[in-house]
């Protein structure tokens, strides 16, 4: 049976660089995936492989970058990602100073390296106006002076969309470990919300049904639907939940 066709809408997040578990996921029609640098187990060294075989899936590729710095954008970035989505960006003015980086001048501050995205050759203005608008820079919403500056951040012209973090979100807005409260979703509201305004996208790890709802409701451009390690806790414990409900029938 030959693949489904890729549906750029929905991504699986992945925090190794699992050559499997991107097939898998690309085959059952997953267009888009989200490597979790930050909180995972990838180096540069694996970026430079990862990146181009997913992409060759026909899979868009998200990479939440290490932190809010020059390096890790522009690594990403030069390895050939579709998106950087930039963790912990703190407010309007730090959006700014950051997203600088995904961008090359006189839009933003971007540092020209050639290689892969050249064709390991030079470069023209066309080619940066064509890196400048397909490449995207997705600060990340999660903390506290983030979203309350959410209008001003999406307003900039080297952002090209946010990504929500709803966990660091809850916590920095003082409402404890994410319980998707109607507080949560308030939030989750208000960022969606802006976005439309701005017309610019916005992307949601949804991993419930009440996420994955309200996302479609609310016009999200992407999900991350199901993380890597998520699948494989779901998967170990089907057949093991499945063959202990067999052995309380067969033994006394």
């Amino acid at each position: 049976m030959g693949r489904k066709t890729a549906d750029r809408r929905y991504a699986v997040w992945l925090s190794d660089p699992s050559f499997a578990a991107a097939e898998i996921a690309r085959g059952i029609g997953y267009g888009a995936v989200v490597l979790d640098i930050e909180h995972g187990a990838f180096d540069l060294a694996d970026l430079e492989r990862f990146i181009p075989f997913a992409r060759a899936l026909g899979m868009e590729v998200l990479a939440k970058v290490l932190g809010p710095e020059r390096g890790p954008i522009q690594q990403a970035l030069d390895f050939g990602a579709d998106a950087v989505v930039v963790p912990h960006v703190e407010n309007a003015a730090h959006a700014k100073a950051v997203t600088a980086f995904a961008k090359f001048p006189p839009l933003g501050d971007r540092s020209f390296a050639g290689g892969r995205t050249t064709g390991y050759g030079g470069f023209t203005d066309e080619w940066v106006r064509e890196q400048d608008t397909r490449t995207r820079c997705l600060p990340m919403i999660e903390d506290a002076g983030a979203i309350e500056e959410i209008a001003e951040i999406l307003a900039l012209d080297t952002v090209d969309g946010v990504f929500v973090g709803p966990s660091d979100l809850s916590l920095r807005r003082e409402r404890g470990a994410y319980a998707r409260t109607d507080g949560d979703f308030a939030d989750l509201a208000r960022i969606a919300e802006a976005a439309a305004a701005a017309g610019k996208p916005w992307v949601l790890p949804a991993w419930s049904q009440a996420e994955k709802e309200f996302a479609a409701r609310h016009g999200a451009d992407q999900l991350a639907l199901i993380m890597q390690h998520g699948a494989l806790a779901a998967g170990f414990a089907a057949p093991f939940e499945q063959m202990a409900a067999i052995d309380a029938e067969v033994r006394p």
